[in-house]
């Protein structure tokens, strides 16, 4: 698949500390019967790590290039997203504003004070609050509201937008990690990554195609349904594409998802993503958060179930991070299953 504008096109912060290790799960590999491997994005190393560090290279470079001091964006209350710009725009020396949604109904005390919403306040951002959790729009539409605020009081002010109507420059951030990986394990049987803004699975699944990998990348649906993330992921290969000037169709025709480990909906914990979640730490001693990783791996179980994955097949699991949102669910965590 040929590239006519290159990564290197588009300006860029450096805020990694290096490529993740790429580790073999041996105990888990074992329970499992097949070669499991783990990128572990979850040690991207800017206040806390995650795989949001990956995107915000690019949107922060195309901020420091229009030269703003502030970044705007929004998320749910434990974002992992949120969090992570807040480090980034402390490290380069900018503001940020924080605007965060109630996307997860009926969570504890806990939810609203610990894990990533006590990081972000020890960071020093500013918090809004969004009283809806499915409207992307009006959350974008509220951050651009309070940056016409920012713009009077002579603050320069750069929003990091949600939705879809809007290039995906935080996807580059996976185009690299695709190419990474393929670097580091040439040949891999699948990739399976959680599926939620698309910008993650979008840009992990490009990149691979760009290294000439044709295994598939499998997305698990930790925010809705598998028809209505098909049709998401569409539209965000489409943009990508655009950005990279490369044909969109070839790219369309690799979308994988499936949502059987999405239920009871996003953020909200079920007995097998809790059960994925503690096999994982018990086997092999690595954490999982509740929202992304824990479904991404539940997911991945039900892909060695139904066949999916190939007993023996390499396989490789991208963990995201978000280990700070553990304890924002600490009441989930410690009830009795």
């Amino acid at each position: 698949m040929a590239r006519t504008n290159t990564l290197a096109n588009f300006p860029r912060a450096r805020l990694m500390s290096g490529p993740t290790p790429l580790e073999r799960l041996d105990r888990m590999s074992n329970k499992l019967g097949i070669d499991l491997w783990l990128k572990r994005d979850d040690l991207t190393g800017l206040g806390f790590g995650g795989n949001k560090t990956r995107q915000l290279e690019f949107y922060f470079g195309d901020a420091l290039q229009q030269g703003a001091d502030t970044i705007l964006i929004t998320g749910a209350v434990q974002s992992n997203y949120v969090r992570s710009a807040a480090a980034a725009a402390a490290r380069l020396g900018m503001q940020s504003v924080l605007q965060l949604e109630e996307r997860v109904p009926d969570m504890g005390a806990d939810y609203y004070s610990s894990g990533n919403v006590l990081l972000a306040k020890i960071l020093g951002a500013e918090h809004m609050s969004y009283p809806k959790g499915e409207d992307e729009a009006g959350a974008d539409a509220a951050l651009h509201a309070r940056a016409e605020e920012l713009k009077a009081q002579g603050r320069k002010p750069y929003v990091i937008h949600l939705g879809l109507n809007h290039p995906p420059l935080g996807a580059l951030g996976y185009v690299v990690a695709g190419q990474e990986l393929c670097q580091q394990m040439p040949d891999f049987d699948a990739v399976v990554v959680p599926s939620g803004s698309g910008a993650t699975h979008g840009g992990l699944l490009t990149g691979v195609a760009l290294a000439g990998v044709n295994s598939p990348v499998f997305g698990v649906c930790v925010r809705r349904d598998s028809s209505k993330q098909h049709a998401r992921m569409q539209t965000v290969l489409q943009k990508l594409a655009d950005l990279l000037e490369i044909d969109a169709p070839a790219l369309q025709a690799k979308i994988e998802v499936l949502d059987e480990a999405l239920p009871p909906g996003y953020g909200k914990l079920s007995a097998t993503t809790r059960n994925a979640l503690e096999m994982m730490a018990r086997t092999e001693g690595v954490f999982l958060d509740p929202v992304y990783s824990a479904k991404t791996f539940a997911g991945l179980l039900h892909l060695v179930d139904v066949g999916k994955i190939q007993p023996g097949q390499k396989v490789v699991m991208l963990h995201t991070g978000g280990l700070p949102a553990l304890f924002g669910y600490q009441s989930e965590l410690t009830t009795s299953s």
